[in-house]
């Protein structure tokens, strides 16, 4: 299926309400690993804490895994397309820059998902933080620098 369908049906049903909690996912153009380098991973987090400065929406987890992120938020202001397409070229802008290149960084589009429960939180926020285990980056949690929970 061509990406552009794709993303297309990403936005499908689409909506954004103030005030509820999203897992939000981008994934690096062609997953290219560039944020093994932890540096570039910490210009990503630098837009997470800005989006949060600027009053868009509450971190409340997130993990900058090598090729893409995962971001637990509540939204503040705003919507998701908004907050997302403003994250990602701050981003994107950032990590050329350190690279001295004007490459595409993310792919088009992102995934989200509405955290319809209180119980659902923990286990969206377990997953997130737990991600570079599963991937074998690290054997602790604690060993990977590109993490963050409120709870912690």
């Amino acid at each position: 299926m061509p990406d552009s369908h794709r993303s297309h049906q990403m936005r499908v049903g689409r909506f954004s309400e103030t005030g509820r909690i999203y897992l939000l996912t981008s994934v690096v153009h062609n997953r290219l690993s560039i944020f093994a380098d932890w540096r570039l991973g910490r210009l990503v987090v630098s837009e997470f804490r800005d989006a949060q400065d600027q009053g868009w929406a509450d971190s409340l987890a997130w993990v900058v895994m090598p090729d893409h992120f995962h971001w637990l938020i509540e939204l503040k202001s705003g919507t998701l397309p908004d907050l997302m397409r403003g994250t990602k070229s701050r981003s994107a802008r950032a990590v050329n820059a350190a690279l001295s290149r004007s490459d595409c960084l993310w792919q088009k589009g992102y995934y989200d998902q509405a955290v319809r429960r209180e119980e659902d939180l923990k286990r969206f926020a377990r997953y997130i933080v737990a991600n570079p285990v599963r991937a074998g980056l690290v054997a602790r949690i604690g060993d990977y620098p590109l993490w963050d929970a409120v709870w912690l």
